[in-house]
């Protein structure tokens, strides 16, 4: 089976590292090979870049420069990581992808929306997520636990913004989620850790069991015409 790209978006403190340290552990006692990796980030020259944008130091440069960091900061992730992790045939978690940027830099309709698909496009060069999965937490609950996880250090760039942009933020997933159901499948994240697991457990094993019958179908098809 080739490679299989699932993402994690939501808003902050949605229990998106949690999920995927469980996620990757089930993965790998059923003998699947498993990268883990995160956005902004991932990569060396991702990793540069993320420092930029969380101390936000770039925050006055406005979002649509932001959104052009973020689009170096993914180009060298997909290139240099997530690609060669694909081409091996693993099942690829990542912390955060596109669907961030889409809500985080171009939340305001007013921003240049296609300037963000040209970014994009430029960034992924064809590789999207097989599946996303979208961790839901009201805001208010989200934000909570983002201070209490971080305890005394600084909230960083977008960690600092109100609830209610962090509700505009999590009303803009659950639209991203809406417009593209079989890509995204919510969860809710306001539970005990143990329940959210298990539901994220079946929904991707239920893919991954889809994903072999398409292969085993295709080979089928290429034999017989051959």
């Amino acid at each position: 089976m080739a490679g299989f790209l699932i993402t994690f978006e939501g808003g902050e403190g949605g229990g998106k590292s949690t999920q995927i340290a469980r996620l990757a552990a089930h993965l790998r006692s059923e003998g699947h090979s498993v990268t883990i990796t995160r956005e902004p980030g991932g990569s060396p020259g991702a990793e540069a870049v993320r420092h930029i944008i969380l101390s936000g130091t770039a925050e006055e440069l406005g979002p649509e420069w932001e959104a052009v960091l973020f689009a170096a900061a993914r180009a060298d992730h997909v290139a240099e990581l997530i690609q060669p992790a694909l081409q091996r045939g693993d099942i690829v978690l990542c912390d955060r992808f596109h669907d961030s940027t889409r809500v985080y830099q171009f939340l305001d309709p007013e921003n240049d929306q296609a300037l963000m698909e040209r970014l994009e496009r430029v960034a992924l060069n064809g590789v999207y997520p097989d599946l996303t999965i979208v961790l839901d937490v009201p805001a208010e609950i989200g934000s909570d636990r983002a201070r209490k996880r971080r305890g005394h250090a600084s909230a960083d760039r977008f960690e600092k913004d109100d609830v209610q942009v962090q509700e505009e933020r999590r009303r803009a997933f659950l639209k991203i989620a809406a417009n593209e159901p079989e890509r995204c499948m919510v969860v809710d994240g306001n539970r005990p850790a143990d329940d959210v697991a298990a539901e994220i457990r079946a929904l991707v094993d239920d893919r991954l069991e889809a994903r072999r019958f398409e292969d085993i179908d295709r080979s089928l098809k290429l034999g017989h015409e051959q």
